[in-house]
Formats: structure tokens, C-alpha cells, sequence
């Protein structure tokens, strides 16, 4: 993979706090080249991943720091996050390690969820600490549900994939638009009734997005990848869900990777509430649909 350099849109202005996300990033680009050495993985990884997280915990606790000396106003939730990360998830897939001794699979399992975490967390929560991004937008009760979600969607998608998008259309179902990762989130509403989101997201565009957040060129889409854009696509989904709070709180019930052949098939059966393609300025195409049974 060649170097190419970090990009400074991921940055808050924070200079302690971009430093450890440029040293983050460094870290699980360094283990995802160790899992490539089948006879060194287990050792070299299990290593790497003890100092993964004790620098974590030091960026988390230093963040927080920072969070209090300015009184920052999200602190609280910010700070539930950070020990949802720690605690809850690093230790479950510290667990799944082990029992898989290490195995290719699951190491890129570890670096898929760390990475699409950490992307998602910083140019989602960690850039509204300095009003690189606003916390939640406002939308204008009045408008068309549709058009509201179509800017949603928009912000997101500029926030946390660094280009501009342009609606194309309005009833994407299912037209090939060249290589791409699709995947299917599963939820239920207060009611038990279920709402599933689907989300295609071009190769290139997914490629560039991790590949500038490691400061590296991802010369294909592999197991990592697709774990990171899985828990990328949760984010957008909360993210997005925060501004129409109208309509209830949902959880997350499954998550499923899918063949362009079987989104086909999806669309065919499931009548969708919303289907939107997006072209992103050049930088490849995205797809945002859902359904509710």
C-alpha cells in the first residue's frame, strides 16, 4: 500500500486530540499489514492490540479533558461512548480473538469495527466539540418528510464522507452503478414492527473514505473494509434518525452484508418507504432505501 497524506479534514483543531487520531489510525494500519504474515499474526497482533488500547484509553481520557475545561455541553453523552467502546466492545472482540486464536478472520473482524468506529466517531462526535460540525440540524416542520430525510442525508453523507452529494434520483431500485458494498440493518420499532435500512456505498467511495482515514491507499475491499463500512453505516443510520425523533426510537436488531443480487431480490419483495441514489461529486455513488413491514 503506498503513503499518501493525512487529510485535514479530519481534523477538530484540537492539536493533542488530532494527534492521537493521526497515531490511532497508524496503529491499525500497522495491524492490518501484521495480519497479512500468517507465522507472525498471533504474536504481533496480540502485542499491537494491548498497545492499542492502552493508547485509547489515554486519547479518551485526555478528550474528556479537554471536553471539561471548555464545559463542553455534550460531554456526558460523549463520554458514554467512549466507555461503550472501551468496556463493552474492545473486550467482546478481545474475547472473540482468543477464542479463534487469532485467526485472519477475526483480526480483521477487530480492525473493521475499531476502524469504522473510530471514522465514524470522529467526523460524526468528536468535530462537533469545536463546531466543525453541528451536534444535530434543524429542520423546518413544515417541509415534506421526504425532503427533510433527502437532507439528512446529504449532511451525513458530506460530514462523514468528505463530498459533496448530489440527488439523482429519487426512486433508486436497485440500478447498477458498478462496484459496490450493500448492506441490510435490521430494526424494531416501539411497536415491534419492523424497519429495515439499506445502503449501498460505490467501492471507490468506500475505498478513498478508509483509505485517507489510515493515511494509506486500501487497494481493494476486504474483510476489514467491509466490517469497518458495516459499523459506518450504524452511525449514519443514528445519525440521521436524530433528526426525526417523531418517529420513535428504534434498536438494532441484525446486520446483514448483501450480494447486488440479493438487494434485487430484497427490493422486489419489500415495498420501500424511501429509495435515494446519490451521486458523490465523482467520487462514487451511494444509495440510501427503507422499508417498513
Amino acid at each position: 500500500m503506498n503513503s499518501v497524506q493525512w487529510n485535514d479534514r479530519f481534523n477538530i483543531g484540537v492539536e493533542v486530540v488530532d494527534k492521537a487520531h493521526r497515531r490511532l489510525f497508524s496503529i491499525v494500519g500497522k495491524m492490518i499489514a501484521l495480519n497479512e504474515d500468517e507465522q507472525k499474526r498471533e504474536h504481533a497482533c496480540r502485542e499491537t492490540i494491548k498497545y492499542f488500547k492502552s493508547y485509547t484509553v489515554k486519547h479518551f481520557a485526555e478528550e474528556e479533558g479537554y471536553m471539561r475545561s471548555i464545559d463542553y455541553d455534550k460531554y456526558e453523552e460523549h463520554k458514554r461512548l467512549h466507555d461503550d467502546l472501551r468496556d463493552k466492545t474492545i473486550p467482546a472482540l478481545e474475547e472473540e480473538l482468543e477464542e479463534q486464536g487469532y485467526s485472519e478472520e477475526a483480526v480483521q473482524h477487530f480492525l473493521g469495527i475499531c476502524l469504522g468506529w473510530l471514522t465514524g466517531h470522529i467526523m460524526m462526535v468528536d468535530r462537533a466539540i469545536t463546531g466543525r460540525i453541528d451536534t444535530r440540524w434543524h429542520v423546518n416542520p413544515v417541509r415534506e418528510e421526504l425532503f427533510a430525510l433527502e437532507e439528512a442525508i446529504a449532511c451525513v453523507v458530506k460530514e462523514m464522507l468528505g463530498i459533496t452529494p448530489r440527488l439523482v434520483s429519487e426512486h433508486y431500485n436497485g440500478e447498477d452503478f458498478g462496484k459496490a458494498v450493500f448492506i441490510r440493518l435490521t430494526y424494531r420499532d416501539e411497536a415491534n414492527a419492523r424497519v429495515q435500512v439499506y445502503m449501498a456505498f460505490e467501492e471507490r467511495m468506500v475505498l478513498r473514505t478508509f483509505g485517507e482515514m489510515l493515511g494509506k491507499k486500501l487497494p481493494r475491499v476486504d474483510k476489514t473494509v467491509l466490517y469497518a463500512v458495516s459499523q459506518l453505516a450504524q452511525i449514519m443510520v443514528r445519525r440521521i434518525h436524530r433528526n426525526f425523533e417523531h418517529l420513535g426510537a428504534y434498536r438494532l436488531e441484525k446486520e446483514n452484508m448483501l450480494s447486488y443480487e440479493l438487494l434485487l431480490k430484497e427490493f422486489d419483495r419489500a415495498p420501500l418507504c424511501y429509495s435515494l441514489l446519490y451521486d458523490g461529486s465523482g467520487k462514487g455513488y451511494f444509495a440510501f432505501s427503507a422499508s417498513k413491514q
